[in-house]
């Protein structure tokens, strides 16, 4: 029996406050999911579900304190096909209520990017990225393993 692919199905962020977070999320366009229910909030992205749970619900879940803020060693990445794309999305995620952490600009490799943080402090990036093409859901290609390079 071989292993099974690694995939991420399913990214859950803890919230404050679960009525604002979705509010958010829904200002920048997704589209809460049937299967939610009062305490957690589920939204399809094209293969990938976010979740929006109560903080405190989430650490006990996981079995660890739920008291913590500041850098969380991690940034969500919505890619974008284009530098326009990626300066209009930043002025929606802004007017939805997002803190801007650093405007749109041209990075080092080539590619354009802002960050901005949500309601809750969770980071993420718009990015255009030339080197990771899009596939027409919107989901990132990323070039396979050079030959030689053990997958």
């Amino acid at each position: 029996m071989s292993d099974p692919a690694i995939r991420i199905a399913l990214v859950t962020l803890g919230v404050e406050d679960l009525a604002r977070a979705s509010a958010f999320y829904e200002a920048m366009g997704l589209k809460r999911s049937r299967a939610s229910q009062a305490t957690i909030h589920f939204y399809d992205m094209d293969g990938v579900v976010l979740g929006l749970f109560p903080n405190d619900l989430l650490a006990e879940d996981a079995g660890v304190a739920a008291d913590g803020h500041g850098f969380r060693r991690q940034t969500l990445a919505w890619n974008v096909s284009d530098a326009a794309t990626v300066d209009s999305a930043f002025a929606r995620v802004l007017a939805a209520g997002a803190v801007s952490l650093k405007p749109p600009y041209k990075t080092s490799w080539g590619g354009y990017v802002g960050h901005f943080a949500d309601p809750d402090g969770h980071l993420w990036e718009v990015a255009h990225n030339p080197f990771f093409p899009l596939h027409p859901n919107g989901a990132v290609s990323v070039p396979p393993p050079r030959e030689g390079v053990k997958k």
